[in-house]
């Protein structure tokens, strides 16, 4: 096999879906196609618009290939989502949107413990299981057709390389599916008769196949393009430190979702009923992990607008203790079902935001600290630009943090798949000590929650 130094990555966020193209000897993303991920409401409910999807890849696939040589495919993708094919690989039923609410019936009867799957029970579709379990009672028909389920970064790899398969990382997502403690299927699966859909579980570094004949034609690919099997978005930005480092550390992806992970963690008793839970790494670790709906959040308070914290806001927010407190999204994170309300209106636009920045890194080191976090806190995605964000966080939970240089680990990620051997991953930037004037803060706002 010729080296593969470009990876072409198909990066499926709940918000955005990016097709980009990472350099692994530079280590960084040299190209970028990217549209909105927007959900469809026509059809029997809310779904992915697969075929806008596939033409998008398509066209993002032709438009790089004609620019760079592509060595190799990979994804990275959003969890809580699943696509029932039959034996052709088409959908059965539309890939349904978590978001959206349905009737969970018996569902919580049926479904393992926690202490089995560490998976909590989440709202809406954010059980992978309990979509499934609705969707055999809803469409029994159309269920009945499903020769596979395939777990979401896989359904795509399915459809580039026609080989079906599901991975660990995706599975171990809070789908109910998975015992990370036994590394195979949940009770629920059998309980459920389920067995019989899943295809080959597979590593997230393995090669499924080459690229199909049609896709080859279409792309101007080369025929022999390989294609990795892929991994769920939050382990991707994990990935890279997993070789780069040994534990303790932690890892914050955020996003729509902002995922705290914690590697060499703390023994601790994790608490469902706070979105606390375990995920599984692409080595198939479990990793204790808590997470909201952050980038979610910030956009529900920013409303379009483009805010941008200034020092002398920031310093008011701090003098005043102007403080946003949880939850902005109140469906998920440590506190759900509380309504979020400002201790003092921000004087204006740079207080806003400097107070939600705050709130963020508050959240998240509430997250670490659920999870029994230890040793530096690497920042990966768009947060990881906030100043005030990464300050706070350093102040709130007492350890350093390290922004990614990049914008976004979930890319890099993905493209490691393709490498073979670790190597360090450039030293990030290190978010200096923070003032007294954060830590005072970090504390009024705990004791604010205390006193709600």
């Amino acid at each position: 096999m010729r080296p593969l130094r470009k990876i072409a990555v198909l990066d499926f966020g709940k918000t955005n879906v990016k097709l980009a193209l990472v350099d692994l000897e530079r280590r960084a993303e040299i190209d970028l196609r990217r549209r909105p991920n927007l959900v469809a409401r026509s059809g029997p409910y809310p779904h992915h618009p697969t075929a806008e999807h596939w033409a998008f890849i398509l066209d993002s696939l032709k438009d790089l290939a004609a620019a760079h040589e592509i060595d190799a495919l990979s994804i990275a993708a959003h969890g809580a989502t699943g696509a029932l094919v039959d034996a052709a690989g088409d959908l059965v039923l539309p890939i349904l949107d978590y978001e959206h609410e349905f009737d969970p019936g018996d569902y919580d009867a049926l479904r393992p413990d926690f202490a089995e799957t560490g998976s909590p029970r989440l709202a809406m579709g954010l059980n992978l299981g309990a979509q499934l379990d609705w969707q055999a009672r809803a469409f029994p028909e159309d269920f009945a057709r499903a020769v596979h389920l395939l777990t979401y970064p896989q359904y795509w790899m399915m459809r580039l390389s026609g080989v079906p398969s599901v991975e660990a990382t995706s599975l171990g997502c809070h789908t109910d599916l998975w015992n990370p403690h036994a590394g195979d299927f949940s009770s629920l699966v059998a309980r459920m008769g389920w067995r019989k859909l899943m295809p080959p579980l597979r590593r997230a570094t393995e090669i499924l196949g080459p690229i199909l004949p049609e896709v080859a034609a279409r792309t101007g690919l080369r025929p022999e393009t390989p294609v990795f099997c892929g991994l769920h978005d939050s382990n991707a930005s994990l990935y890279p430190h997993l070789a780069a480092r040994e534990g303790p550390f932690s890892v914050v992806s955020t996003g729509t979702w902002i995922v705290c992970m914690a590697v060499g963690a703390e023994p601790k008793a994790l608490d469902p009923r706070r979105d606390a839970l375990i995920n599984v790494d692409a080595h198939g670790a479990p990793t204790p992990s808590a997470r909201f709906m952050g980038g979610r959040e910030h956009e529900l308070i920013r409303k379009g607008r483009d805010l941008a914290a200034t020092p002398e806001a920031a310093a008011a927010v701090l003098a005043r203790g102007v403080m946003l407190l949880p939850a902005v999204e109140p469906s998920s994170g440590p506190f759900r079902g509380r309504k979020a309300r400002w201790s003092f209106t921000p004087a204006d636009e740079a207080q806003e935001a400097a107070g939600l920045a705050y709130y963020l890194a508050l959240m998240t080191a509430e997250c670490l600290a659920m999870i029994g976090a230890r040793g530096p806190i690497l920042v990966e995605g768009p947060f990881a630009r906030n100043a005030e964000y990464r300050a706070m966080l350093a102040a709130a939970s007492g350890r350093p943090v390290e922004a990614s240089e990049g914008a976004t680990g979930t890319a890099l990620g993905a493209a490691l798949l393709a490498e073979s051997g670790a190597r360090p991953a450039p030293p990030p930037r290190e978010t200096a000590p923070p003032a007294p004037a954060l830590a005072a803060y970090a504390a009024l706002w705990r004791e604010a929650l205390r006193d709600a």
